[in-house]
């Protein structure tokens, strides 16, 4: 089971993003305080979670939670400053919007651009240790998945449903016969013959 706090008697945010890697769409952050005490024996990586157990996970994280937010940064965004760095803006956002001022961030990853006037604690792999962080990665990627299957509405062929903009064999090969959509990072190499940028 992960752990419930990093450190007793602090106010923790658990910060974690989803879409770093995709080819199109927006990058989005969550931030998520829990009871210090909070336990949910299913909670884990997002990333080995079903889709069923996550939106059930994401039902009880909302109504559990001190506090919440969920943020994008659009892919306008990612290319004017870089992938990374639209990472760490989400993730100061989401904090921004909470309704809780926390004293501590506990940030998935190995890297951080420090966030004013509150420590953190970057811990790899951390959606697989601490509940908040994998709190703040079950909100990130379930909100993001539901608007890259709204997108793939808008924009068919890509099979944005299932793989959320990530560069599979499917959405490669749709890029290379319906061309690129407004939703791709231009600041990406989005195939691997690409010699220049769209």
């Amino acid at each position: 089971m992960l752990k419930s706090s990093f450190s007793s008697g602090k106010i923790e945010a658990g910060c974690d993003e989803a879409g770093r890697g995709p080819l199109a769409g927006p990058v989005v952050a969550s931030a998520v305080i829990l009871p210090e005490d909070y336990v949910n024996p299913f909670l884990n990586d997002s990333k080995k979670l079903t889709k069923k157990v996550l939106e059930r996970l994401e039902i009880e994280i909302k109504r559990d939670a001190l506090a919440w937010e969920v943020v994008e940064v659009n892919h306008t965004e990612i290319d004017e400053i870089n992938i990374l760095n639209a990472s760490f803006i989400a993730m100061h956002r989401a904090v921004d919007k909470l309704k809780i001022k926390p004293e501590l961030l506990l940030i998935d990853g190995n890297r951080f651009k420090p966030y004013t006037g509150i420590s953190h604690e970057c811990i790899i792999k951390g959606d697989g240790k601490y509940m908040s962080i994998a709190a703040a990665s079950i909100l990130a990627k379930t909100h993001r998945d539901r608007l890259m299957t709204k997108a793939a509405l808008q924009y068919p062929g890509y099979g944005w449903e299932t793989n959320a903009g990530y560069p599979t064999k499917k959405h490669r090969d749709a890029i290379r016969l319906l061309g690129i959509t407004p939703l791709h990072r231009k600041s990406f190499r989005l195939l691997p013959e690409q010699s220049e940028l769209f």
